[in-house]
């Protein structure tokens, strides 16, 4: 060992530390590369799937398609199959051959020619045409029947008043009593020489029902009363024809029978003399008939008037 060496400095020791030799980094561009190409293996290897899986559901709708319209195309019992048919199927589109935008379903022959299972379908019932003046009758409506009955003896209408139920009885305003019962429900009004006018009803039948309960009603009273001229005197009816009328143009045309003042009454008073019939006349085509004995009368007064206001009709 020389002993005339001399001992190494802090310098030294530094230079010594800076000249040892490096360990050699890892390549990372080749671990990259490596990566890279693992995960564009996986790419592809999913692209791969991806698009054997697209084909086979394209290849399945397709193969739908085509079953359905070979199922739509089949004829039908009630058809017969052409023998020289010139008709093409025609291919259904795919992803492959499909124009951007364009659906892929194409209709085929079928969907222009008709499928008529019921020949008789597609036809319309005929039905009988009801002429105006019948429609016009058949909305006839009975809102009143008044009738009238004589009991034949004086009547104490005070008394009747305190007796009864269901009346009233006020001589300022009006010199009969007011009678009122529920089954049929009817108005009575009764007077002092005995009359009794019935009101409320809306058919014969019920009108004569409810006048004998009325006389019933007095007679429990102690009053000889009797059943005597029964009689029906008015029915108010409505009927709608269905058309606006001009009134005016009526006036002047019927002077001598109907009278028409809008600032006064909104609707023409139109007095018919066979039958004896009055008729209230609106411009909308309602009419309502008053005056009439019998149901007949009525309906012979649309008879008449019917074809006069056709002739005013608002078109």
């Amino acid at each position: 060992m020389d002993t005339n060496q001399e001992p190494p400095t802090d310098k030294d020791r530094t230079s010594t530390a800076l000249t040892k030799p490096a360990v050699p980094a890892p390549d990372w561009s080749i671990q990259n590369h490596e990566m890279d190409m693992s995960s564009q293996e996986a790419c592809d290897k999913n692209l791969n799937i991806n698009s054997s899986h697209k084909e086979s559901v394209t290849n399945s709708i397709a193969k739908q398609v085509s079953n359905g319209d070979a199922k739509r195309d089949a004829p039908t019992p009630t058809q017969s199959v052409p023998s020289n048919s010139s008709l093409v199927a025609t291919p259904v589109l795919t992803s492959q051959n499909r124009i951007p935008g364009e659906v892929a379903l194409t209709p085929t022959h079928s969907a222009f020619t008709p499928h008529t299972l019921n020949p008789h379908s597609s036809m319309t019932a005929l039905t009988p045409m009801v002429s105006g003046s019948n429609q016009a009758k058949n909305s006839i409506k009975v809102q009143n029947c008044v009738s009238t009955v004589h009991l034949g003896c004086e009547l104490k209408l005070l008394d009747i008043y305190c007796r009864t139920r269901f009346s009233e009885y006020n001589p300022a305003r009006f010199h009969g009593v007011v009678m009122k019962i529920i089954d049929p429900r009817a108005t009575a009004l009764v007077f002092r020489s005995g009359k009794v006018l019935c009101t409320g009803l809306r058919n014969e039948h019920d009108s004569y029902l409810a006048a004998r309960k009325f006389a019933r009603i007095i007679q429990k009273l102690g009053y000889p009363a009797k059943f005597l001229d029964f009689k029906i005197q008015n029915f108010i009816a409505t009927a709608d024809l269905r058309f606006p009328i001009r009134l005016e143009a009526l006036q002047q045309a019927h002077g001598q029978f109907a009278s028409y003042e809008p600032e006064l009454f909104p609707g023409l008073v139109y007095r018919m003399v066979r039958p004896r019939v009055v008729l209230l006349i609106f411009v909308n085509g309602k009419i309502v008939f008053t005056g009439g004995k019998t149901r007949g009368e009525i309906h012979e007064a649309l008879d008449i008037i019917y074809p006069i206001l056709r002739s005013y009709r608002i078109s």
